[in-house]
């Protein structure tokens, strides 16, 4: 029996292994739960000012560009500073960012213009801290333990994405905007203080001043590797055309459900949790691209099934089921990514990863909110979830590489696992 449930429970070697990863396990759980609580708040905020799907599907238009150029230009930085510093600094910025948002709900009249500029620094500054911490992460966690430390981390981030959502959604209707903002201002206090125990990360010896020739070489080697190519690929389709979370309030309104937005919110994360608590059999496997394909084929077809279904009850479930295909799809993405770059380019990648996990979910807001002010929020969402699936299946005919992607021939992990191998070697010498 024990043995049968060490093969299903998740591997806790990268927790024993690394201080460094516990530091940021904890740091991260304690952040997610607080920017959860200011990423429910904050949509819910602008709802009530104007009432308009259209007006809350703005908000991933004024994100959009900040993420893209400071994503870029955050992965050129991680390869060339302090990646802990880099954090640091981002971090206490977003605490700020979440001050101005606790002033504002407490004025006699918020207005709206801070909420679009406020949204436009966090993801400026999630642009900018994004690649030093997925960089960071190939660094203090052995090559063999990558698959496991993706399963530990996302877990730590559905935690805050259950509890932070769920609890939101009760603050700010018993309670109002503000009480949100000051848990998030809270949360990034604990974070700051978490990471100034983390070991320096200092960059390579002849690492290279950030530059646009910089960004463009990290560019080119994710284009020249297909399996990259793919899993970023996928990844920004699925998200584009079946990521409804921006109109999730008027989805509650339309199935006469108010009191289960904060469950919508948090369904997926429950879905996400379950495949977690259940990913020890993830560290045996190798062909980590059907991981990635069959996943995000999975998120399209629960969402698709969520905007079908008129029952809140099973409109859940199938955010749930769709949360855990969403999970299965990146621990793929994220070992893949871990296995294969090298070191000295972790950082651009790490960028260019931040670009197709989050500008997916930007213009997918866009998406969800246009199209339902035009025909109407369920058909925008099934109708998202059916793109969803039909772009999985053409992206993968059209990059094969992804599907037959096997972690102990693939040129690119078995080069990365050699030079781990060698850096492991010469701290033992």
């Amino acid at each position: 029996m024990t043995s049968r449930l060490s093969a299903i429970l998740p591997d806790l070697s990268p927790w024993r292994s690394s201080r460094d990863f516990r530091l940021l396990w904890v740091q991260g759980l304690v952040t997610y739960f607080g920017s959860f609580m200011a990423m429910i708040a904050l949509p819910l905020q602008i709802k009530d000012l104007t009432g308009s799907p259209l007006a809350v599907g703005a908000m991933g238009a004024v994100e959009l560009m900040p993420l893209v150029v400071f994503g870029l230009y955050g992965g050129a930085l991680a390869d060339a500073v302090d990646r802990r510093k880099l954090i640091l600094g981002t971090e206490a910025g977003l605490g700020l960012l979440a001050v101005i948002l606790l002033v504002n709900a407490l004025l006699p009249d918020p207005m709206l213009w801070p909420l679009y500029v406020v949204a436009a620094g966090v993801s400026a500054l999630a642009g900018l801290q994004r690649p030093a911490l997925d960089s960071l992460m190939a660094r203090i966690v052995p090559h063999d333990q990558l698959t496991a430390a993706a399963a530990l981390n996302a877990l730590r981030w559905q935690l805050g994405a259950i509890a932070g959502p769920a609890l939101a959604g009760l603050v700010v209707a018993y309670a109002g905007h503000a009480p949100a903002y000051a848990i998030t201002i809270l949360g990034f206090i604990a974070s700051v203080l978490l990471c100034l125990r983390l070991a320096e990360a200092p960059p390579a010896h002849d690492a290279e001043k950030p530059s646009l020739r910089g960004i463009a070489e990290g560019a080119r080697y994710a284009g020249s590797r297909p399996v990259l190519l793919g899993t970023y690929a996928i990844d920004l389709a699925a998200m584009f055309f079946a990521f409804p979370n921006t109109i999730f309030p008027f989805l509650a309104d339309d199935l006469d459900a108010e009191w289960a937005l904060g469950l919508m919110y948090a369904a997926g994360s429950v879905g996400s949790v379950v495949l977690s608590l259940t990913s020890g059999w993830t560290s045996r496997v190798r062909r980590h691209g059907l991981l990635v394909v069959f996943g995000a084929a999975g998120w399209g077809l629960a969402i698709a099934a969520a905007g079908w279904l008129s029952n809140v009850w099973l409109v859940l479930l199938c955010l749930a089921f769709a949360g855990a295909g969403d999970m299965l799809s990146g621990l793929g993405r994220s070992t893949i990514w871990n296995q294969t770059i090298p070191e000295e380019l972790r950082g651009r990648l790490a960028g260019i990863e931040v670009l197709s996990y989050s500008v997916g979910p930007q213009l997918g807001q866009v998406r969800a909110g246009a199209l339902a002010g035009w025909t109407g929020t369920r058909p925008a969402i099934w109708s998202g979830g059916v793109a969803c699936v039909a772009s999985v299946g053409l992206l993968a005919a059209a990059l094969p590489k992804v599907l037959t992607y096997d972690a102990e021939t693939d040129e690119d992990a078995v080069r990365r696992r050699a030079q781990k191998e060698e850096e492991a070697a010469a701290v033992r010498a």
